[in-house]
């Protein structure tokens, strides 16, 4: 298994694994996950392959063998307002690592590579969402490190019914 920085050859193997990644949200709420766009993993193909020379923005992939059987990307973001002190902070945006390869360590090296690259560019922490109903995923990111800071909610714009409210 080798964990590399991702290439131009690599982003249609990444944009087939980001479908999946989208599928399975869909599997575990389907009720609140998109659907991916038609032409979704082209899409995504075509956005990854714009971020390699995006001094702010890191892909990272594992190879098995000359596979690509996992991915993440990561960026590196303002995310305060200017009513804030300044504080660059990195964004995990995306992780998926085919279902046969996990429980093996390929996840949290993939995460490692990220931490390390954001760390050598001066971010102190770095933030991603994870789906509320995605209980391994929940487990995976308390093992790398993560802790709850802010939680994430919606609501629908139509009005309230009687049965609705408590």
């Amino acid at each position: 298994m080798m964990i590399r920085t991702a290439s131009a050859d690599d982003v249609d193997a990444i944009g087939e694994l980001w479908l999946q990644l989208v599928e399975l949200h869909r599997q575990i709420d389907p009720e609140n996950m998109p659907n991916a766009a038609p032409d979704g993993a082209r899409r995504y193909a075509v956005r990854i392959g714009d971020t390699l020379d995006d001094s702010h923005t890191r892909v990272f992939v594992a190879e098995d063998q000359g596979r690509v059987v996992g991915f993440v990307m990561g960026v590196i973001v303002d995310m305060l307002p200017e009513t804030f002190v300044a504080a660059r902070s990195g964004f995990l945006a995306d992780i998926y690592v085919l279902p046969e390869y996990r429980g093996r360590g390929v996840g949290c090296a993939l995460v490692d590579a990220l931490r390390a690259w954001f760390q050598g560019r001066g971010v102190m922490h770095y933030e991603w969402f994870v789906a509320e109903k995605n209980a391994a995923a929940r487990a995976f990111w308390q093992k790398v490190g993560g802790s709850d800071v802010m939680i994430r909610m919606r609501a629908s714009t139509q009005p309230l019914t009687k049965k609705d409210t408590p």
